[in-house]
């Protein structure tokens, strides 16, 4: 018996508003500012959450008042264009926060063009190579790749339709109009978490009303060993979304690095009076962060990396899968008489992808930014497809959370590597055109992922794809537009420009015919200090000083060594001012691979311990990736999302039981709860508190003197923020933060 024909929402033959100036307008800006957070989230932690849901939701509720206010209210094929625009500065957002950065720990120069080419060009051909995917992923695929987040979106968009919407819908749709509403749908929810986190975060963050991250250090017999809490409201909202099981899983390998390894390494070095490489002194001298700088650092990394390629390798038969049945859909013939293609089939023309992939391509050549060559282009070209391939069906499988894009990134590196090292190339510039290969294919392959969730919630509204497809280029070429200077601001805000006299006491005497005729003065608040200009030099190896870079008089001696706000080493400028270092600690591995790869200086030893650690987490039949990432952030980066992982499994638990009670399905419970109000108040946490870190950061090079007086005050005078009780006092703001989420996302009695 033949299974009958998929109907979409809205019929193909059914026309209402859809792409219009309006939908394309407000997605974009929601793009914009979810993009803006989850690059600051991915900077902090590693990884962001799908913005889809809390677009979808927001739109919803501003053209429902724009319609109150006397205009028209949108239809469901307008929601669905705002939210087609505004999930592309997501998937942008993870791409160049795991690999930019990586061109700073190298000690190169982050250029602002380096960084948006690099942005635009993955962005647009992870979209230009999805589009031919799209009739096998999506059409033929439907009953097999369930897209869950692409589904959920279509199910929150339904639930929300207007009275106009719902009378156009096809009858397929009016009789399962009303299984598997969500109830209770408002975007009032996440407004509200947005602006809890706004002003929680602005209150302990830039007026020090409390104290940020409470922490326990530990004596004998665990010296070394301790316990911190980043009491930030974007971490905890993060671990109420992932759930009990990935939050636990990273947080396990922050208790193991920062309560056994450290204390550890603490216990075995501390009688060794000499220095242990690599290592910069004895350890009986380093404090828990010393220790982790040095040594846990590099497990970590060898430990994400190995943990990157098995997750890599246990998709290997999708991979496969996914190539053939790709091959399969492009040779499919197309039908080409005008008209005869329903609204619901059209997609841009092949003429037109074709066309824009060659200039991308030649675009990426000659770009003197990237510094890339044809070999490159090439890597650049069969890396990306294979992987947009794999990411657009990976996601259909398990979703975008789970889509293992770090570890494709990770493959692309190290193959690019290999060839490049083959060949010789292993100069300065290479290193920047192997990261912007790595680079272009990573944002590539999440935004081919998101576009493909995307044309799935399309494809069961019953869209037209050829207008989501030029609404995601739309939302993603403006996304572009703001992360590149952003990323770029938040390093200046947290770099500190160390004197050379501080790490290379003897001094540090450069050869004159080493200088560029490239000049630099100093940025952020260290400028009013000194507004000379220098020659800048970029040393790689550790001999006599670090390595990085640093900034040199005419006469070839350095000044000052430029420690860069991501991921750098040191939190202390000369007038005693403390900033906060982001980890990107995705970032961080990418230049562990470039350096262990092309110079072949790293401390082997360490990183294949965390190979092995990876392996054995993996036996144990837990996800090794996430478990990495724990052991190489900071334990207080960990233990909020684990506290709010916690809470979605108490929330879920309630909600699942009174669900089962009125009878519904496993299923409508799974769906209704990843669009509950929990994680609405969840993702507005996470939207407020990271717009207000972005903008504290922003602001700091204006109100440092404000700043400064606000510290001392709070030292001298507050104690939530400074003296023997501040630990505990500070926690009671956070457990009130924790105490409103867990009732946003309590199971509501009808």
């Amino acid at each position: 018996m033949n299974k009958p024909r998929f109907a979409p929402y809205i019929a193909a033959e059914t026309r209402l508003p859809e792409f219009t100036l309006r939908a394309v307008l407000v997605g974009t800006v929601l793009g914009m500012i979810f993009g803006a957070s989850s690059l600051y989230l991915v900077l902090k932690v590693g990884l962001t959450v799908s913005a889809s849901i809390p677009v979808a939701v927001i739109s919803l509720t501003l053209f429902r008042l724009l319609s109150r206010a006397g205009g028209r209210d949108a239809s469901i094929l307008e929601n669905n264009i705002a939210q087609t625009a505004g999930s592309a500065g997501e998937s942008i957002a993870f791409g160049i926060g795991v690999t930019m950065p990586a061109i700073l720990i190298l000690g190169f120069e982050l250029e602002l063009m380096r960084v948006l080419l690099v942005a635009a060009t993955g962005a647009l051909l992870g979209i230009l190579m999805m589009i031919p995917l799209r009739r096998t992923l999506i059409v033929r695929e439907h009953d097999n790749l369930k897209y869950p987040e692409g589904t959920a979106c279509a199910e929150v968009l339904k639930a929300g339709a207007s009275a106009e919407s719902r009378d156009a819908a096809s009858p397929e749709a009016k009789a399962e109009e009303a299984r598997g509403q969500l109830q209770g749908l408002s975007a009032s929810t996440i407004f509200t978490g947005f602006g809890i986190g706004l002003i929680y975060k602005t209150l302990m963050a830039a007026f020090k009303l409390w104290k940020d991250v409470p922490e326990k250090v530990f004596g004998a017999p665990l010296a070394g060993g301790s316990i911190g809490c980043e009491a930030s409201p974007e971490l905890l909202g993060v671990g109420y979304i992932i759930g009990p099981r990935i939050a636990g899983v990273m947080c396990a390998g922050g208790v193991l690095a920062y309560l056994v390894m450290i204390p550890m390494i603490k216990l075995l070095g501390g009688t060794f009076p000499g220095v242990i490489a690599p290592g910069t002194m004895p350890i009986s001298e380093m404090s828990a962060n010393d220790i982790r700088s040095a040594y846990i650092l590099y497990i970590g990394a060898g430990a994400v990396a190995a943990a990157g390629l098995i997750s890599l390798l246990r998709s290997l038969p999708l991979i496969i899968g996914s190539l053939r049945r790709g091959m399969a859909g492009r040779s499919q013939r197309e039908l080409s008489i005008a008209g005869a293609v329903p609204r619901t089939e059209q997609d841009i023309s092949m003429k037109y992808v074709l066309i824009g992939s060659l200039i991308l391509l030649i675009w990426i050549v000659a770009a003197p930014s990237l510094n890339m060559n044809i070999l490159g282009a090439i890597l650049l070209l069969v890396f990306g497809f294979l992987f947009v391939t794999v990411s657009s069906r990976l996601t259909g499988e398990i979703g975008s959370t789970s889509n293992p894009i770090s570890g494709m990134t990770i493959a692309t590196l190290l193959l690019t590597c290999l060839v490049f090292l083959a060949l010789g190339w292993t100069g300065a510039e290479h290193y920047v055109a192997a990261l912007s290969v790595g680079g272009i294919v990573c944002v590539a392959a999440s935004n081919g992922g998101t576009t493909s969730q995307d044309l799935k919630t399309g494809f069961l509204l019953g869209a037209t794809p050829r207008l989501q497809q030029y609404a995601i280029i739309i939302g993603s070429l403006m996304s572009v537009l703001i992360l590149g200077p952003i990323l770029l601001k938040l390093n200046d805000t947290a770099t500190v420009y160390v004197p050379v006299a501080q790490v290379a006491p003897a001094g540090l005497q450069v050869p004159v015919h080493e200088l560029g005729d490239q000049l630099e003065k100093l940025r952020g608040p260290q400028a009013r200090s000194d507004q000379a200009s220098y020659h800048i030099w970029h040393k790689r190896d550790a001999q006599g000083a670090p390595a990085g870079k640093y900034l040199v008089n005419d006469q070839g001696q350095a000044v000052w060594l430029v420690d860069p706000g991501i991921n750098g080493r040191f939190n202390t400028r000369p007038d005693g001012t403390q900033v906060r270092k982001f980890d990107a600690p995705k970032a961080t591995l990418m230049s562990y691979i470039i350096r262990g790869v092309l110079d072949r200086e790293l401390p082997w030893g360490l990183m294949l311990l965390g190979v092995m650690l990876a392996v054995a987490v993996e036996m144990c039949g837990i996800n090794s990736l996430n478990f990495a990432v724990g052991v190489y952030l900071p334990l207080a980066t960990t233990v909020p999302m684990l506290l709010g992982g916690v809470l979605r499994w108490w929330t879920d638990r309630g909600r699942k039981s009174a669900a089962e009670q009125r009878g519904e399905d496993a299923a409508t419970i799974g769906a209704n709860a990843d669009r509950s109000s929990g994680v609405l108040m969840a993702s507005g946490y996470i939207a407020g508190g990271a717009i207000a870190g972005i903008f504290i950061a922003l602001m700091a090079g204006v109100f440092d003197a404000t700043d400064a007086r606000l510290a001392a005050w709070a030292q001298a005078n507050n104690p939530f923020y400074s003296g023997e009780s501040a630990d505990a006092l500070s926690l009671i703001p956070f457990m009130i933060l924790t105490l409103i989420l867990l009732l946003a996302g309590r199971e509501r009695r009808r």
